[in-house]
């Protein structure tokens, strides 16, 4: 059997800590290559990436660049026109005020002038009715008084004709 003295064990352990070392760099070495694959796969689909989108970000800076002036001035023109609607408003606001203020004072004269009307027709009325009435009583107390007074001369019983009527129809009435 061999000899295991110290300078053995040292050589022994001096070539597995070398082999061991040999094995960790043939593995870094292997995952070296792996990661240098990898990285270039990864730089292949940057750049197929960076080929599909770069023209579509320059179509949309381009696009932007086209529409912005365009915005600016779309949106400067909502602001003038904004502002001539709100002037218009003011002016229809304050023309429909006047106008309603203009209806009130055509209405109260109007109503100032009917009531004036209305009194002058009541007024009219009152007069033609003392002046058609009055006189229309009179006449009639008149034609009632001549009446009486040819009924009387014309009855030759006179007064006893009227007693007996007086008298029958007061009999009648007692039970």
């Amino acid at each position: 059997m061999p000899k295991l003295d110290t300078p053995t064990i040292q050589l022994a352990l001096v070539a597995m800590v070398a082999l061991a070392m040999v094995i960790q760099a043939i593995v870094l070495l292997a995952a070296l290559s792996a990661l240098r694959k990898l990285a270039k796969s990864i730089s292949e689909e940057i750049e197929d990436l960076r080929s599909t989108v770069m023209p579509v970000i320059e179509n949309t800076r381009d696009l932007i660049a086209r529409i912005a002036p365009k915005i600016e001035a779309t949106t400067s023109d909502l602001a003038v026109l904004t502002r001539a609607l709100r002037d218009q408003t003011a002016d229809v606001q304050s023309a429909a005020d006047e106008i309603v203020a203009r209806v009130r004072r055509q209405a109260s004269r109007i109503d100032t002038m009917l009531s004036s009307v209305l009194d002058a027709v009541d007024r009219a009325n009152a007069f033609m009715a003392d002046t058609v009435a009055k006189p229309m009583r009179q006449l009639s107390a008149f034609l009632a008084s001549a009446k009486a007074v040819v009924e009387s001369l014309r009855s030759t019983e006179g007064a006893s004709r009227a007693d007996a009527n007086r008298a029958s129809s007061d009999n009648d009435l007692f039970v």
